[in-house]
Parts: structure tokens; sequence; C-alpha cells
């Protein structure tokens, strides 16, 4: 990923849902088009949002002019609008649907536009004037995709009604009618020669076609659910399908088999598309994200996912460009600290509780259920050490400073200390009278601090491996240690919900950091040493002046208990990862001015989903078969009335069905925008829930009249434009 500054920006994670993507034919740009009804186009060359196109009500699909210099969008407002890329300003806004646009496609001379819709017909228009010029009639259910032939001359169309059908550019007659996929068709494309045409169904098949007889000349088969998409790429040797089973597969055209398949999204595609070089493949769906597959080999360049299952630790290298996590799931992963690209995965035998960097940068030691210390070379991912001798799971691991030793603490009572190089055990720190959680080195390696379930935190001289100090005032189990990068100063994490800031001269606490309303799991110095950062199971995480004791920012909204948080060396700002229970791996940026203390989110990795579970679709107009398989995808239940029935009076878009669904359930995608809280903007929760619900009364009763609006405020518009 040269070039791209990803410590400086977010991965394309989205705000709302993406139903589609297309690259410009120059490859400089990507507009991606969300169902909250914003059309934002990126730069390819930093993939930061160059400009958002903003107008529509509920949006369906956007694509390029051949030229690059206009974006076409059609909307389940029932209008297509013409953009100009530049000034970002409407040109035409298209009306004559009777029912929802859901398809758009630009002719390669860029005259005309057509247009699918739920009203069961395609309309060809004028780019110069905006005027429509020809209504083609024939399918018997909605027309969910449409495209031009390469020269133009053939417009093919697909169906909800099952079929294809083809039809002459100039008279709007159908030539063919192709008839043999059992389920909605949902992806249309020509071949490069325009002499095939593929088709994507929701009968899991893609079907390629010859044009001129209309026969069916081969079916791929591979997808476990519907398939939304097809582009063939720009030499035309292979074709890219995408598919609600969250998968983009590589299909060769000259053997018709599936060349490759690349994993990543959480829920079904709805948007796919081939960079003009054919390097790049862009995907977009329902989780709200756009991810960029190298086609070369296969890979996701920005985006990974995360752990399957919780984070229950994570490091970051001395240098700073590296992450460990480890998990539940039985992994190590390593992530690149720049772009978030995990490139390694470690494989252990049980569920892992510690990890932690080598001084050098070489090695990874890890913690484990079994019991077992594991020492990992880095550069080959090799085990090269099983050092065993723990009789219970083994929760807290620390290098010392000179990289010679590795301490552990386990359930059994105990910390051992081994030789990093050899793996033999060089003694055994007894003291504590219940599990020893957290374990810790101080900066000149002269000390050890320990945290155990036994509401105690205790100080130990290396070299007599002598306990010097037993700190208490928790009220519970102490669950982390921290040295400051000074080493004059102690934090300690505890499920009493608080952290305990000690002097280790003295043994004396300085601060009891109150916030957190959960137990807090795990506490660590920034690299300055003036912030320290602490997680917890009330799925936050908090940011304290070491001074003054005082919170200055609380990130918030996590989707489970915070058990990873680690500072990221850097030179000239301060970054913090975190790991949570959802398996999520998170880069921010913690930015103090003025002051003020803000936090950013860089990158992030994530298995999230959305979950439907429990809610109803059984009286929602308005909403697509592809609408309709993605969301009992996502478990909704029941069957929406008849499709776009009284949609112009009460049209209800997607963002507004699933806004009313995330009511009554979970979401595990991260919405950076909604888990900053600056400390001085917290207000009482009580006063919070009254404004909300009085907002949201408020909403509901401007819904109707706005809706009631809508085709007035767009026929003004469209007479404005005329006029002009």
């Amino acid at each position: 990923m040269t070039g791209v500054q990803f410590g400086e920006l977010p991965y394309l994670t989205t705000v709302s849902e993406v139903l589609s993507c297309a690259f410009s034919p120059d490859g400089e740009s990507l507009v991606v088009c969300l169902w909250n009804g914003n059309i934002q186009v990126y730069s390819t060359s930093n993939w930061e949002i160059s400009h958002e196109l903003n107008g529509h009500e509920y949006l369906a699909r956007a694509v390029y002019s051949p030229d690059g210099n206009v974006i076409v969008s059609g909307s389940l407002d029932k209008t297509v609008r013409i953009w100009d890329v530049k000034s970002g300003v409407c040109q035409y806004i298209l009306i004559g649907h009777t029912e929802p646009v859901v398809g758009v496609a630009c002719s390669p001379q860029g005259d005309r536009v057509a247009s699918s819709s739920g009203d069961k017909t395609i309309r060809l228009w004028d780019t110069a004037t905006g005027n429509c010029c020809q209504i083609l009639s024939g399918h018997e259910d909605v027309v969910d995709c449409v495209a031009y032939s390469p020269k133009g001359t053939l417009i093919a169309s697909g169906s909800s009604d099952s079929t294809v059908r083809l039809w002459d550019a100039a008279t709007g007659e159908c030539s063919h009618i192709l008839v043999s996929h059992s389920g909605p068709v949902c992806g249309i494309a020509f071949s490069l020669q325009g002499d095939q045409v593929a088709s994507a169904s929701f009968d899991k098949t893609i079907r390629i076609w010859d044009v001129e007889s209309g026969n069916c000349r081969h079916i791929l088969e591979g997808h476990s659910a519907g398939v939304t998409c097809v582009v063939y790429s720009p030499k035309g040797d292979h074709i890219f399908s995408a598919s609600m089973d969250g998968t983009v597969r590589v299909w060769d055209v000259q053997s018709w088999s599936c060349h490759q398949t690349m994993n990543g999204h959480t829920i079904g595609l709805n948007g796919l598309t081939c960079s003009p070089n054919g390097n790049t493949v862009a995907s977009g769906s329902l989780d709200m994200t756009v991810r960029l597959w190298d086609v070369s080999y296969g890979g996701s360049r920005y985006i990974s996912s995360g752990h399957a299952q919780q984070v229950n630790s994570l490091k970051c290298s001395s240098n700073g460009k590296l992450i460990a996590s480890c998990s539940l799931d039985y992994t190590i992963k390593l992530w690149d600290v720049e772009t978030g690209v995990c490139f390694r995965t470690l494989n252990g035998n049980s569920a892992i509780f510690g990890v932690v960097f080598s001084p050098q940068g070489s090695h990874i030691c890890s913690g484990g259920y079994d019991g077992t210390v594991r020492l990992w070379e880095i550069n080959t991912g090799t085990c090269q050490h099983i050092l065993t001798g723990h009789t219970g799971l083994v929760c807290g691991i620390a290098y010392s400073s000179k990289g010679d030793q590795v301490a552990s603490s386990s359930h059994d009572t105990t910390v051992r200390l081994w030789n990093a190089t050899t793996g033999e055990h060089c003694g055994t720190l007894n003291g504590h009278t219940d599990g020893v959680m957290g374990v810790t080195y101080s900066p000149d390696g002269s000390i050890i601090a320990t945290g155990s379930k036994d509401y105690t935190v205790r100080l130990w001289d290396v070299g007599t491996m002598a306990c010097t100090n037993i700190l208490i005032g928790h009220g519970d189990w102490v669950q982390d240690v921290a040295f400051s990068p000074g080493g004059d100063q102690l934090a300690s994490a505890s499920t009493d919900t608080t952290v305990r800031l000690w002097s280790v001269a003295t043994g004396e606490y300085c601060f009891t950091l109150t916030g957190h309303d959960d137990a807090v799991v795990r506490v660590a110095y920034s690299y300055s040493g003036d912030l320290l950062a602490s997680s917890g199971a009330d799925k936050t995480v908090r940011l304290w002046d070491v001074t003054s004791g005082q919170c200055q920012a609380v990130v918030q909204n996590f989707q489970g208990h915070v058990y990873g948080a680690a500072w990221i060396p850097s030179p000239n700002a301060d970054f913090l990862v975190t790991g949570c229970e959802d398996g999520s791996v998170l880069k921010w940026q913690v930015i103090q001015e003025d002051g003020q203390c803000h936090v950013r989110l860089c990158w992030g990795a994530s298995n999230g989903s959305l979950t439907m579970t429990g809610a109803s679709i059984q009286d929602v107009r308005g909403l697509t078969s592809l609408n309709k398989q993605l969301l009992k995808q996502c478990g909704a239940e029941g069957e929406p009335e008849n499709l776009f029935r009284e949609a112009s009076k009460k049209l209800v878009s997607m963002t507004s069905v699933v806004s009313q669904m995330r009511k009554s359930s979970n979401r595990t995608v991260v919405d950076s925008s909604s888990m900053i809280t600056n400390i001085s903007d917290e207000q009482p929760q009580q006063q919070g829930e009254q404004q909300g619900e009085q907002k949201d009364e408020q909403q509901d009763e401007q819904k109707d009249e706005q809706q009631d609006e809508l085709q007035d405020e767009l026929q003004d518009e469209a007479a404005k434009q005329t006029a002009s």
C-alpha cells in the first residue's frame, strides 16, 4: 500500500450501508453510493473523500459517464440525477418513473442514460437535454439492472421476473428474452467484444449468454447464496462476481472455472467494480465497508478481518511498526501499524490471554489457557520454545527491558521467570494468595510489579526475587499493572471499577481514578507519560491526565468489553490500539490541542455484522427483492407488502428500515463518529434520554410531511433546471 498514509486517515468504512460502487474511467476516483442518500467520491491516490453529492432522499445506484465528467445516480425517490463531477452540482433531475429507480447505465458515447425501475420499465434519457427519449416495456416485475453493450447498440436488462432481455438501443425493440434463471436477476454485464452477456441471479449462478443467438453457453456455480453483481475485467479475461455469501469470486473465461475466492465481508455484497487497469476490485457491502482487493493475490489491501472471538490482550513493538493481538480463538495476529493489514497469524493450542514483543522486536512471547508460555520467532512464525511449569492458565506475560528474561503470571498464584533465549526456568515469585492476573517490568528492569485476584499489588526485586512492597487499596481483583515511562509511578486496574496510581518509591497511592462503571481490565501509559489509557467491561476506553487525575476523553460504544489497550511508539503523535470482545482491533489517534483531548479512528479490523434477529419487515413498503434478501440474511422476519405499493406517498428507505431495526439489535461495525466523547460534553444520562425521546417524536411528526412534499420539491427543482 505504498503512498497511502493510513496513520493519517481511516480506511473505507462508511456511515451507512453500501449499495454500489464504481471506479472513474481514469481510475483516479471511486464513487460509493450509500443507502442514507449520500454519494461519496474518494480519491484513489490517498483514499480521502474528495467531495460528497447530496440531494437524493434514498439512494440506489451511481455510475460514471464514459468521459468521467458526470456521475449518474438512481434513487428510491423515483428520480435519476446527473451530476457534474468537478463542481458537484446536480445538472438534471430526471422525473418519469412511477416507482423507485434501482439501476442506471450510461451509453459508451455518453449521450444516453438508461434507468431501470420498480415500475417494470427502462427509460432512456438524453443527457444533453434531460428529456426521456424512449420507454422500454416488457418485463413482468422490477427491472433490477441495466447495461449498454460496448458499441452502444444493445441494452441488456435483468429483472425480478427471472429473465434477461436484450433491446435494440435505437428502436427500443426487444430482440431476445433469455429464460433460464430461477431467481431474480440483479447483475448484468457485456463482454469486452459485446458478443456475450453475463447475468447474476439469486439462484446462486452466473449465466453466460450468446448475444446473437440468445442461447446460454455457460453456467458458473460456486456461490452459496444469491449473486448480486457481475463485471468483466478490462482485458476481458476474467469475470468478477459478488454474492450475499459475503465473497467475491474471480472466474477464468477460458476454462469458466473459479480462479479465486476473496473472503472478508461479514454480510452480503451489493456493489462491485474493477479499476481500469484491472489490478484492483472494489466491493461494497451492507456491513458498511468498501473493500479493495488486489486481484494479483486475492487479498484485501486495506481492510483485514479481526479475530473470530474476543481479543484478550495486545501489544506494540518497540519500533512502533507492528501490533500483536491474542484471542480466545487460539491465535496471535500480527498487524502492520500503518495499514491495519494482518500479515501473519500464529496458531496456538488453546485460548491465548497474554502476548508481548521482545525489546528487539524479533520475538513474541505468549501465555495461554493450557498453562504454557510460548516463544515465537516473528519472521518465520515458528514456535521456538514451549515453557511448562504453571499449573493454571497464564494470563500475564512480560519481557525484561534487556530482553533476556520473561515473566509469566498465572492463576496458580505464582510468577515464573524464564531465560528468553534458552527457555530455562530461572525462578518463581511466591506470595500472592490467589491468581496473578498482571505482570510487568519497570523500565530499568530492576523491579517486577504484579496484580492479583487477592486484591493486592506486589513489587518484587528482580535480582533477589524478594517482595519489597505490598500495595493495598483495591476492593476487588487487580487485573493489570503498568509502570510509567520514568518508572516512578505505577498504575493498577481493578474489577472494583477504579484505576489507582502509586508511587513506586514509597508505595503510597497518588490518585484513585473513578469514572468506569464496570471492571477495569487494562491500563497503559502513553510513551510521553502524560496520558494514561484504561479500558474495561463498561465498553469504554478512558484517557486520564496523570498529573491531575482528571479524565480527558472517553471512547465509547464498543461492542463488548475492551480487553486490550496499548500505545504505539511514535515520535510525532499519540496513537492507541484497542482490542475488543467482538474480535475487533482498532487504531486511534489521540490529539491534544487547546486544552482539549480528541480521539480519531485511523483504521480497524473487525468481523462485526449487522444483527436483525427478531426484527420484522412484515409491513415495510418500498423494498426490492435484494433489500428483502439482505435483511432476512441478517435475521429479519416476515414478508413485506407488494413491492413499491403506494411508494410515492409512504416511501421507506433502507436507511429508515435499518435504523428502526437497530433499536432492538446489536451492531458490531465501528462508527467512529459516534464513539468519541470529550469529557466536557458528557451530560447526565436522564437528561439525554429525555432529549432523545423529544427529538424522536419531532422527527416522527415531520416524516410524513417530508415524504408527501418530496414529489413537489423534485418537480419544482426540475422545472427550475429546465427554465435555466
